[in-house]
């Protein structure tokens, strides 16, 4: 079995602020750290259920937060960017059997995490087909594009309440919950557990049953906190400018609903 794991930090057990989750702050290391673990808590789920090859895109900012000299036989480590479309899921492709989502958080215009974003804190929200966007239904999109079948998310709760249904046999991990500016954070030890006992029940399940059937048609829509971004964006082809802050477009491909987004956002 092959097993593409994706892990952002927003949504791991510990982090509550922004300073957490930037490498230039002296809070930080504990909560890259964190991120780790809970990545390799996913990889000792999934080769609990038999899983001989791990892919890990560390897909948060730099995109360099993960130990690599932590990473055990088996397990490849993608860091940084190469500016591809899928972004966070990037080295996903056909070759998995499934595929797993870490530390992940709510959407922009969603309160269940103080730290609540799409892409990047410039946005107020993103909507597929009227639903906000979350960056977990965004890139779990993209491994459905290859045949991918997602079975396993952990993240805040509101989160994991709002992405139940995204996916037929998706198991979900909630870490921690928010309120405002506030987190309720339990136990790291705990956590790590209950990461690496569910993700081994996320492949164990019958992965041919677990591949989610796209929309026909995407109409996205960004909210723009700026006018003048939502201006600028308006210019690339097939954007158009609805309203002072609020940009949309379309297309019967999500391929390139990823594309256009990653080059307006």
């Amino acid at each position: 079995m092959k097993v593409f794991i994706s892990a952002d930090i927003e949504g791991v057990a510990t982090t509550t602020l922004w300073d957490h989750t930037t490498p230039s702050h002296p809070s930080y290391g504990p909560h890259a750290k964190r991120m780790t673990d809970e990545a390799l808590a996913a990889v000792q789920g999934a080769k609990n259920a038999g899983a001989t090859e791990i892919v890990i895109k560390d897909a948060h900012g730099p995109g360099t937060n993960i130990d690599p000299s932590r990473m055990p036989s088996g397990v490849t480590l993608l860091r940084n960017w190469s500016g591809h479309p899928y972004c966070m899921a990037q080295g996903v492709d056909k070759s998995f059997d499934a595929a797993m989502f870490i530390g992940y958080h709510s959407a922009a215009g969603r309160a269940g995490n103080p730290m609540s974003h799409t892409i990047s804190g410039g946005n107020a929200y993103i909507k597929i087909n009227g639903a906000y966007a979350s960056e977990f239904l965004l890139y779990s999109w993209a491994c459905a594009l290859e045949g991918v079948p997602t079975v396993f998310l952990s993240g805040d709760k509101m989160l994991c309440d709002d992405s139940a249904g995204l996916h037929p046999l998706l198991v979900v991990c909630p870490v921690k919950d928010g309120l405002g500016a506030m987190t309720i954070n339990y136990s790291p030890d705990d956590m790590t557990a209950k990461i690496a006992e569910l993700s081994e029940t996320a492949l164990k399940q019958d992965l041919g049953k677990a591949l989610v059937t796209l929309p026909d048609h995407f109409e996205a829509e960004i909210f723009f906190k700026e006018h003048v971004k939502a201006e600028k964006a308006s210019w690339f082809p097939g954007v158009e400018l609805v309203s002072a802050n609020i940009v949309k477009y379309s297309s019967d491909s999500f391929f390139e609903i990823l594309r256009t987004t990653i080059w307006i956002i």
